[in-house]
């Protein structure tokens, strides 16, 4: 593996440490200016000054060299909270909405999720196999680097197995890797809908133990809400994947309070995601917890709710929040990272500085990868996105662009548009490529 060094940043713009960042810490962001990041082995050896990295180092006339062009280098995005392998489409449900229908009105009329699982139980793996990919591809475009991604529209043994290795294969040759999560309690499939306890039955004695057998997830996830799943059948489908070492995550509070921050906060979950309608309650269940808050402001955006999760007193009480796009055809149709750190900051009052960290570090946390991704800092992975930005506030300010001119993905050039290399560096090409160390899903 070659060694890469970027130089001519106008900054770098990263949080630091291997925990979640909460409080006042998550809008703490180190910057280097004029600064230089050397990569060898797929790690970080270097972050600081030029001036510092010669004296340290040499001139370094061997090294692949990617040419900063005064923009600005951040951590790569980690979005921990996707559904990436679907089927089919819900646009015709969009102009419903559009039309006033709420997302409970098209849900009870047949639609919604279980139009999903309609599409998605037709298709074949490698059709889900390829939809992955596509969607992956734009997340790279945009500088996403790490994602997690669910399993929740097949709600049966074959089908819920079906995504999962499709989120394997998926991830097997593509840069972006993908961390598995299996949601088999995304919604009661309709032949189970007046056998409710039946179908629990099937994912707490099947499917957990099936999917733990074949090492397809390494995270167990319930969409607790009314109507949806209560607080006591969440709590029985993520005991089970626990028993089977699959570490839970969890739905929570979007549209009404029904416990599930609590829930998240008594199971020591990973995460508790949406939240939109957590109470006081819950807050200090959170608090207490240590669970980071992953907030979906794209859910809220694209359903035109125009209420959004209460980030701010979320970080007052100490909750370390992170932020995903929650990327799904029916209420976050988007693979993008920067304009989920918009609407971070201009509908749930983040600094830039909060988004960046949630973005970034916590979102990473979140996925129990603290110690290896999310920040740049001597020994993490080389997971790095040039912006064509001259600093980090830009992410926010000139919005409604990609400003993503270069990823790198374990310390290798694997997407770049506008920025060139100096001689010496890596070829022009992008797209999808295989890196030099893979990090299965799960």
């Amino acid at each position: 593996m070659s060694d890469l060094l970027i130089t001519n940043l106008a900054e770098v713009a990263t949080p630091i440490g291997s925990s979640p960042r909460r409080g006042n810490d998550q809008g703490a962001i180190q910057r280097y200016a004029n600064a230089a990041v050397l990569c060898r082995d797929g790690h970080i050896a270097f972050v600081g000054s030029e001036s510092e990295l010669g004296e340290r180092f040499g001139e370094l006339a061997e090294v692949s060299r990617l040419d900063g062009r005064r923009g600005t280098l951040i951590p790569g995005f980690v979005d921990a909270h996707t559904h990436l392998p679907w089927a089919g489409s819900r646009e015709h449900e969009f102009a419903q909405r559009l039309a006033g229908a709420t997302y409970q009105e098209i849900s009870a009329a047949g639609g919604g999720i279980l139009s999903t699982v309609r599409s998605t139980r037709a298709a074949a793996e490698d059709d889900l196999v390829k939809q992955v990919l596509v969607r992956m591809d734009r997340m790279l475009d945009l500088g996403t680097t790490t994602a997690e991604a669910k399993s929740g529209y097949g709600l049966n043994l074959d089908d819920e197995l079906k995504q999962l290795r499709a989120i394997r294969r998926a991830g097997e040759s593509h840069p972006v890797d993908l961390k598995a999560t299996l949601l088999a309690a995304h919604e009661t499939p309709p032949e189970y809908r007046n056998q409710r306890e039946r179908y629990l039955d099937i994912i707490c004695q099947d499917i957990v133990p099936r999917v733990a057998e074949e090492k397809l997830a390494g995270f167990s996830d319930v969409f607790c809400e009314h109507g949806v799943f209560s607080a006591d059948e969440s709590r029985r489908v993520l005991a089970a994947g626990k028993r089977h070492g699959l570490l839970p995550r969890l739905h929570a509070d979007e549209f009404v309070d029904s416990g599930g921050a609590e829930l998240a906060a008594e199971l020591g979950a990973l995460s508790a995601d949406h939240l939109i309608a957590i109470s006081e309650t819950g807050i200090e269940a959170l608090s207490r917890s240590g669970v980071t808050a992953v907030l979906l402001p794209g859910t809220s955006f694209f359903l035109m709710k125009h209420t959004y999760a209460p980030a701010r007193r979320l970080i007052d009480a100490g909750v370390a929040v992170a932020l995903a796009t929650d990327c799904n055809p029916g209420s976050s149709h988007t693979e993008s990272m920067p304009m989920v750190v918009v609407l971070a900051v201009f509908e749930l009052g983040l600094s830039v500085e909060e988004a960046l960290t949630a973005a970034t570090l916590n979102s990473a946390c979140s996925l129990g990868l603290g110690d290896e991704i999310g920040s740049i800092e001597p020994g993490k992975r080389a997971d790095l996105v040039l912006l064509d930005v001259p600093n980090a506030l830009h992410l926010a300010y000139h919005y409604g662009i990609n400003p993503v001119s270069a990823v790198v993905k374990n310390g290798q050039v694997v997407r770049r548009e506008r920025t060139p290399c100096m001689p010496g560096s890596p070829s022009n090409d992008s797209g999808r490529r295989q890196p030099p160390e893979r990090h299965n899903s799960g």
